[in-house]
């Protein structure tokens, strides 16, 4: 089974590297950047056919290391 976690900072935390992208955008030549957020993708393989379960132990996860819930959200994906 295969599943995806997203994290993302949280509205109102500032992003500088999401800002240095941005500004590498625009002097590259690319038209239409209004703004850049930087975050982490995790694709995971999954022992299993239990979707429920796999999703459980994904957040588990993702509140334990893979993200900082603090400053950060995450989503959990099962993709089959």
């Amino acid at each position: 089974m295969k599943a995806r976690v997203t994290v993302t900072l949280k509205n109102g935390i500032l992003d500088p590297q999401g800002k240095a992208i941005e500004g590498a955008l625009k002097s590259l030549g690319v038209d239409g950047i209004a703004s850049v957020r930087q975050g982490k993708v995790f694709d995971i393989e999954l022992a299993g056919a239990d979707a429920a379960k796999a999703e459980a132990a994904l957040k588990d996860a993702a509140d334990k290391l893979l993200a900082n819930t603090v400053i950060e959200n995450y989503r959990v994906e099962v993709l089959g």
